[in-house]
């Protein structure tokens, strides 16, 4: 199965305002709208991740970059990437008339940890350093952002590695949080074995049964991952089903 983990930067909406505080911005007030500037990917597998910027490759052949990326992988994995990079990925390919890539598998990490534990906080900053990995790369703020719409060379090459970082931060959290995600990716779906369906383990541990509407099934917890999950085949079933009212 090919998982990709990414993550992408944009540029701010330009707007002519009145004020500092409390604005409420008309269309007519828009100069410019956001855009994607740079975006990082890395297979599961690889050591380090890359990044594609308009800075660096121009705005076509990055998109065309993260289609193709996009097109060819069984599943993504990200942080809020369901309600923020996708959505502003494919709204970037509609605009270029790009017709959309393959359907794929969306992990949203943030989301799993939202939905499984009551954190403090559900910023990836401070989700990793609770859970002992490295933090985000520091910057210098907006004015990162700034320097890299003025064109410092400088500024893009911090703006990339923080891009990476983010990307590279991704791995280890997924194989930490992989056990609690409902509905992940599955490589036993993938691969058409008895396999975990979170890492692809063959180590399935037989651990009490899962007691269904309609029968009886077999249940497992990954020796490697600790994922439970259950097998497809009814130990045990009823005609006898309850109708809801």
């Amino acid at each position: 199965m090919r998982i990709g983990f990414w993550d992408l930067e944009t540029a701010p909406h330009l707007a002519n305002v009145w004020g500092l505080f409390d604005q409420n911005i008309s269309l007519a007030q828009l100069r410019e709208a956001s855009e994607v500037i740079c975006f990082g990917w890395m297979w599961e597998g690889d050591s380090r991740a890359k990044v594609w910027s308009v800075h660096k490759h121009g705005k076509e052949a990055m998109l065309q970059k993260a289609w193709d990326l996009m097109h060819e992988a069984d599943a993504v994995v990200s942080w809020n990437g369901q309600s923020f990079d996708t959505k502003t990925m494919a709204k970037e390919f509609l605009l270029a008339g790009m017709p959309p890539p393959s359907p794929t598998k969306e992990i949203d990490l943030m989301r799993a940890a939202k939905k499984r534990f009551r954190l403090a906080s559900n910023k990836l900053d401070y989700v990793s350093q609770a859970l002992g990995l490295e933090g985000k790369v520091k910057h210098e703020g907006f004015e990162l952002w700034l320097a890299c719409m003025q064109g410092d060379d400088a500024a893009w090459r911090r703006m990339s590695n923080y891009c990476r970082k983010d990307v590279e931060l991704l791995v280890p959290l997924f194989e930490r949080l992989k056990p609690w995600i409902p509905g992940i990716a599955s490589h036993a779906a993938f691969r058409g074995e008895d396999v975990c369906p979170a890492c692809g383990s063959e180590d399935l541990r037989p651990q009490g049964r899962a007691f269904l509407r309609a029968g009886t099934y077999q249940r497992y917890v990954c020796g490697q991952c600790r994922k439970w999950s259950r097998g497809s085949r009814r130990l045990e079933s009823t005609s006898i089903v309850e109708v809801s009212a």
